[in-house]
Protein backbone atom coordinates (compact mmCIF):
# COMPACT_ATOMS: atom_id res chain seq x y z
CA UNK A 1 0.00 0.00 0.00
CA UNK A 2 1.14 3.34 -0.42
CA UNK A 3 0.29 6.96 1.43
CA UNK A 4 -2.08 8.08 -1.49
CA UNK A 5 -4.18 4.55 -1.42
CA UNK A 6 -4.66 4.70 2.18
CA UNK A 7 -5.29 8.24 2.35
CA UNK A 8 -8.05 7.96 -0.09
CA UNK A 9 -9.31 4.70 1.72
CA UNK A 10 -9.60 7.10 5.07
CA UNK A 11 -11.36 9.43 3.04
CA UNK A 12 -14.18 6.77 1.53
CA UNK A 13 -14.31 5.40 5.33
CA UNK A 14 -15.49 8.31 6.48
CA UNK A 15 -17.44 10.09 3.72
CA UNK A 16 -19.49 6.63 3.72
CA UNK A 17 -19.43 5.89 7.45
CA UNK A 18 -18.88 8.99 9.63
CA UNK A 19 -20.12 12.24 7.96
CA UNK A 20 -23.84 11.33 8.83
CA UNK A 21 -23.46 8.37 11.55
CA UNK A 22 -26.84 9.01 13.82
CA UNK A 23 -24.77 6.79 16.43
CA UNK A 24 -22.06 9.88 17.15
CA UNK A 25 -25.27 12.32 16.98
CA UNK A 26 -27.02 11.38 19.60
CA UNK A 27 -24.06 10.28 21.65
CA UNK A 28 -22.55 14.03 21.42
CA UNK A 29 -26.46 15.10 22.49
CA UNK A 30 -25.89 12.47 25.58
CA UNK A 31 -22.26 11.96 26.59
CA UNK A 32 -20.83 15.27 24.86
CA UNK A 33 -18.12 15.25 22.26
CA UNK A 34 -15.41 13.11 24.20
CA UNK A 35 -17.81 10.90 24.82
CA UNK A 36 -18.64 10.17 21.25
CA UNK A 37 -15.04 10.25 20.53
CA UNK A 38 -14.32 7.84 23.00
CA UNK A 39 -17.18 5.58 21.13
CA UNK A 40 -15.93 5.71 18.35
CA UNK A 41 -12.33 5.01 19.14
CA UNK A 42 -12.66 1.71 21.15
CA UNK A 43 -16.17 0.61 20.45
CA UNK A 44 -17.27 1.41 16.78
CA UNK A 45 -16.11 -1.09 13.55
CA UNK A 46 -15.45 1.60 11.28
CA UNK A 47 -13.24 3.48 13.96
CA UNK A 48 -11.06 0.54 14.50
CA UNK A 49 -10.64 0.22 10.55
CA UNK A 50 -9.30 3.83 10.61
CA UNK A 51 -7.28 3.30 13.34
CA UNK A 52 -5.63 0.50 11.40
CA UNK A 53 -5.24 2.30 8.29
CA UNK A 54 -3.83 5.06 10.67
CA UNK A 55 -1.07 2.73 11.42
CA UNK A 56 -0.48 1.78 8.18
CA UNK A 57 -0.23 5.27 6.89
CA UNK A 58 2.53 5.64 9.37
CA UNK A 59 4.72 2.91 8.48
CA UNK A 60 4.74 3.63 4.58
CA UNK A 61 7.91 5.75 3.60
CA UNK A 62 7.68 9.66 3.34
CA UNK A 63 7.39 9.96 0.34
CA UNK A 64 4.42 10.22 -1.81
CA UNK A 65 4.63 6.98 -4.08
Amino acid sequence: MNKVSVMEEIDALTDIYCTDCLVIRDLRKTRGKTGAHLFCIKQCTVGEQLQFLGKELMKVKDGME
